[in-house]
């Protein structure tokens, strides 16, 4: 059995730690270890979790160490993973139970698909991508690494996501329209046409912001 560490123990990383507890391989293909976070000090309110063993930055990855990234923003998060991977750290994806996988749907390393989504048939989804509760991906999609899908998101089917894309909470993308690398999308927004590479849209329909 494995040793989980979660990186980041900030509200996400807690959210994780949760999701960790219900998933399938809880128990048997690994067990939690602690977190870790440069912020040694991250979980001192709060009670109920397991230690923080380290920092990000210098921890000492051992053999039987598997890691489940709980970093929200893109851009830190890759560069993090960046650092473990480097030294040779090993990340699962966890699925909770109650999401829906349909047929032929691929998912990359080190992902993160949380409680109820539905991820459609014949979807590619790459490595380090979070898919947050209750957000359906529908079929044909294609998401690419170290992206963001926050909750209660719809990807209609065909949709295209670059790498490093943020949706929030809420938003719609329309059919078959493309995110560009390192877009982002506000939280409710309704995105009808293609969003160009590190452009922010938001609002219905969807428009650039300045």
């Amino acid at each position: 059995m494995k040793d989980l560490i979660i990186v980041g123990a900030g509200g996400m990383g807690r959210s994780v730690y949760n999701t960790a507890l219900q998933s399938c391989g809880y128990g048997k293909d690994y067990k939690i270890k602690g977190f870790i976070d440069d912020d040694l000090n991250a979980l001192n309110q709060y009670k109920g979790y397991p230690p923080i063993i380290g920092k990000i930055s210098d921890y000492c990855i051992r053999d039987n160490d598997v890691f489940i990234s709980a970093l929200g923003n893109v851009i830190s998060k890759k560069k993090c993973i960046e650092s473990l991977l480097d030294r040779d750290a090993e990340f699962i994806t966890l699925v909770h139970p109650t999401t829906l996988i349909n047929c032929n749907a691929k998912l990359g390393k080190g992902c993160l698909i949380d409680s109820f989504s539905v991820i459609g048939a014949d979807t590619t989804i790459g490595d380090f991508v979070v898919i947050g509760v209750g957000t359906v991906v529908g079929h044909d999609v294609e998401i690419g690494n170290w992206s963001r899908i926050d909750g209660h998101v719809t990807l209609v089917g065909g949709v295209v996501l670059g790498e490093e894309v943020c949706v929030h909470t809420g938003a719609i993308i329309n059919h078959k329209v493309c995110l560009g690398n390192r877009s982002c999308v506000g939280a409710g927004s309704f995105v009808i046409r293609k969003v160009q590479a590190e452009t922010t849209v938001f609002g219905n329909p969807a428009k650039r912001f300045i």
